[in-house]
């Protein structure tokens, strides 16, 4: 967005006075009528505080982000003033680690922003604090730009309860798709297509174990496959296995399973035989992210997010495929994402959940992801900003993998630490050769009483 959006927003919101505007104006090589046009669009200029008028109701608003995408922030919400004569202010949390205990520490002491990202795990402490506000009667207002149904159905997770109570909107998702470097599978002999083999209904884990074997008789990685459960949770629902029970709000049952328990197996197996590598034992600092861009691993599991740093790597040739499955068609998989809120004691919550509303619009949604965006639009509509430009060839599948996903299973994600602890679980056999059965069964009696507790929030 350019700088007079910046501008123009300043003033909105007090930070300059009319004189301080129009100088800074007239440097930027903006002529007088356009300077009074510009005064006139917003009030006459120097609402806000200090200013002695009464102005555009002001907000604050927080998220975490790298800098390329604090900077898209920066600019939604210079246009979002711009176009509604509103007063929103980005303060940034970069660091998510740091995100959620600044979030609740700003809560506590009553000067938390009017709206913020929450992660999904986040949303259990939200909700058991009573911070943040429920949001149904508001999404079926006219108030909202969009409706709850507009929304694809399978990302709410925790942030809508079994009676349809909405503490969240997801802003936008990143369903996972398997990237697969076509310079490694030519050099390994490869002559089957992945994405040709989904598109026939034959992209099961023996086509793809195949492919993997070539790869590995060149001495390069096949498929690294990361250290967090959601990631073996995709290859049980692909492989029509079940992992928590009662629509994902229930216990953990993936020990009971069939199906589940035959898949990880399969996974179990082939990481001790080498044929995938765990991404636990890569040597430090080498992702699956540079080892892909190097040619040195043939598929990686992520979403749209690699999408920037690999469309600029030199040579690289790439493409996506969905999981694997049992029935050689698109199944479900995981779909990460991430959601807004609204401060339960915003001073101005009319205005607070405007700009709601609008961030996860279908034009605040475009606005955010066109141009290269490094996600998929959560809601309905807007699909283009995936499938513009074809890259990579089969973007379709993000979209594809989205209608028919996830997001992490209200049982595990609305139970604190449920995911760390999971993850830690089932480190050992995948490292160090532990009982996979028995450990799936461990699991089941640690989480269950904690899901049981948790779930209470959720009714």
């Amino acid at each position: 967005m350019d700088d007079m959006h910046y501008l123009l927003a300043d003033l909105q919101a007090g930070r300059i006075d009319r004189r301080g505007f129009i100088k800074r104006a007239l440097a930027a090589g903006i002529s007088f009528s356009g300077i009074a046009a510009m005064l006139q669009s917003c009030g006459g200029g120097g609402g806000g505080s200090g200013s002695g008028s009464s102005g555009p109701a002001a907000i604050t608003w927080s998220t975490w982000g790298n800098p390329g995408e604090i900077a898209r922030f920066q600019a939604f919400t210079a246009k979002y003033n711009a176009d509604h004569k509103a007063n929103a202010k980005l303060v940034p949390i970069p660091v998510f680690a740091d995100y959620l205990p600044k979030i609740l520490t700003e809560l506590n002491g009553g000067v938390a922003p009017d709206v913020f990202y929450a992660d999904g795990t986040h949303i259990a402490k939200l909700v058991e604090n009573q911070t943040i506000v429920e949001l149904s009667s508001l999404l079926a207002s006219s108030k909202s730009a969009e409706k709850a149904d507009d929304y694809i159905s399978g990302l709410w997770s925790s942030t809508k309860t079994l009676s349809g109570k909405i503490y969240g909107v997801p802003v936008d998702c990143n369903p996972l798709v398997l990237w697969y470097n076509k310079n490694v599978l030519q050099q390994a002999g490869v002559t089957d297509d992945p994405a040709t083999l989904a598109s026939q209904g034959k992209w099961t884990k023996e086509a793809f174990a195949a492919i993997l074997e070539k790869v590995k008789a060149t001495g390069k990685y096949g498929y690294i496959l990361d250290d967090e459960a959601a990631r073996y949770w995709s290859w049980v629902t692909t492989h029509d296995g079940k992992v928590f029970d009662n629509n994902g709000f229930g216990n953990f049952i993936a020990q009971d399973d069939p199906n589940a328990v035959e898949i990880l197996t399969w996974l179990v197996t082939n990481v001790r035989s080498k044929l995938i590598t765990f991404g636990a034992t890569l040597p430090k600092g080498q992702g699956d992210d540079l080892a892909f861009m190097a040619n040195q691993v043939a598929f990686v599991e992520a979403g749209r997010w690699y999408l920037p740093e690999f469309k600029t790597a030199n040579g690289l040739q790439y493409d996506i495929v969905p999981w694997p499955s049992k029935s050689g068609q698109l199944a479900p998989a995981h779909v990460p994402s991430a959601y807004i809120v609204l401060n339960k004691k915003s001073k101005n919550p009319d205005a607070a959940f405007d700009f709601l509303t609008n961030f996860v619009s279908v034009a605040g949604q475009t606005f955010r992801l066109q141009g290269g965006g490094n996600a998929v639009p959560s809601i309905k509509g807007p699909d283009d900003v995936v499938i513009s430009g074809n890259n990579p060839a089969h973007a379709q599948t993000f979209l594809d993998a989205r209608n028919a996903g996830w997001a992490l299973f209200p049982a595990q994600q609305g139970t604190p630490a449920l995911s760390d602890d999971l993850k830690t679980s089932l480190e050992p056999v995948f490292l160090q050769g532990a009982d996979l059965k028995t450990t799936l069964a461990k699991i089941a009696q640690m989480a269950n009483p904690r899901i049981q507790q948790a779930q209470t929030l959720f009714q």
